[in-house]
């Protein structure tokens, strides 16, 4: 998976415009990442690559860029 293409998944789980996220916005400035975004996030990890998405992981995501260098490739 492309980082664009991982922008984009966050794009769809937050419910915003394509090319609205950027690496490096922080997650702290988006309202639109709130407990439903993460549990969606989880979701998709888990169905895509099988990999469980710990509270202990989100608490270390403080930007864009965090997230989409958790996502594997």
């Amino acid at each position: 998976m492309t980082l664009n293409e991982k922008i984009e998944l966050l794009e769809e789980i937050m419910d915003l415009d394509e090319e609205t996220l950027t690496q490096d916005m922080d997650l702290d400035d988006l309202d639109e990442w709130d407990s439903l975004s993460v549990l969606s996030l989880t979701v998709e990890m888990k169905k895509r690559y099988g990999m469980d998405l710990t509270t202990e992981i989100v608490k270390k995501f403080k930007t864009v860029a965090d997230i989409c260098n958790y996502i594997p490739d």
